[in-house]
């Protein structure tokens, strides 16, 4: 199985949904990582591009801790566009690794990229699938699509599946985010591992879980206690 786990900066997916993409790892299935920017405008004191090469590094390092592919469009920080361009380069790696499950962020954030973000996803999905939308790579229609929990999108966010996370897991994800300054606290105050360290132990204990990762779908998917996405 292919999970392809799609942000609008370079640890986003890693930070929400990370401590999953570990876990299917350890399962034997393939994932990738797409950011569609890097995220480099976030720090307030290294300049833009510095900052840009440095969050790429980092997320290059999270995908190997984890075991994961990485990919990086071309776009910058707060400027994410939605049109046709963007969604005919993530509809083309949609086709080329042909997922059975995407993961990206829900639609209401208080961050336009990640609002966007979602956008493009849900556009590249449908023209994935479309068989008589010529591109180089055949159609692929995408079964199972997530949305992940982030406090920047939590506006109407209702969690309808819940994974458990696995201790070997858990551990990959924690020694990979660790890698991003940004998630160390170090270019800003809010302590994004903590964070969402706790978080999972929130989303897993009234599941019975120790520490679980949780997650929206399209309206009329099921609601469901997971040991996998996909499953």
């Amino acid at each position: 199985m292919m999970v392809l786990a799609i942000g609008a900066h370079a640890g986003d997916m890693d930070l929400t949904c990370g401590a999953v993409l570990a876990q299917h790892v350890l399962n034997h299935d393939e994932v990738a990582l797409v950011h569609l920017t890097p995220g480099e405008k976030g720090h307030p004191s290294m300049p833009v591009a510095e900052y840009a090469a440095q969050k790429r590094e980092e997320a290059q390092a999270f995908a190997r801790d984890i075991g994961a592919q990485v990919r990086f469009l071309d776009y910058r920080d707060a400027e994410l566009p939605v049109n046709g361009r963007v969604v005919d380069e993530v509809a083309d790696i949609i086709r080329e690794l042909r997922p059975s499950i995407v993961v990206t962020h829900w639609k209401n954030s208080i961050h336009p990229d990640h609002a966007n973000a979602h956008q493009i996803t849900e556009q590249a999905l449908f023209y994935a699938s479309l068989k008589t939308y010529e591109r180089t790579q055949p159609s692929h229609f995408v079964p199972y699509v997530y949305y992940t929990d982030n406090w920047e999108d939590s506006s109407g966010f209702d969690p309808e599946v819940f994974v458990e996370i696995q201790p070997d897991a858990y551990e990959r994800w924690l020694q990979g985010v660790s890698r991003y300054a940004y998630a160390r606290g170090e270019t800003t105050r809010f302590p994004f591992i903590a964070y969402y360290n706790a978080l999972m132990v929130v989303r897993g204990a009234p599941r019975g879980f120790p520490m679980a990762q949780a997650f929206m779908v399209p309206e009329g998917d099921l609601h469901k206690r997971l040991s996998l996405l996909g499953s």
